[in-house]
């Protein structure tokens, strides 16, 4: 049987911090033979988008994208179409 599993985030307070919550994760996924996919990996960001939802400092917006694209769709004209 094979497992996937997609969007692991962690975070920590201070750099120390997410190195040693880094190093915990990584050593937990070599314990569990779990396949890690470096090309889709992102480590210690400022900031990332998690889910449709901008992560950062500033803490959690929506992805501006995600805006962009609803304030692009035609308004409806139906009862059915606000359905």
């Amino acid at each position: 049987m094979e497992v996937f599993m997609d969007d692991f985030s962690m975070f920590g307070n201070s750099f120390s911090t997410c190195l040693t919550n880094l190093e915990n994760m990584l050593k937990r996924w070599e314990d569990t033979k779990l396949a890690l996919n470096w090309e889709k990996s992102h480590f210690m960001v400022k900031e990332c988008i998690v889910l449709g939802h901008k992560i950062s400092k500033k803490g959690i917006e929506v992805d501006k994208a995600k805006i962009e694209v609803i304030s692009k769709l035609p308004h409806p004209t139906t009862v059915k179409g606000i359905q």
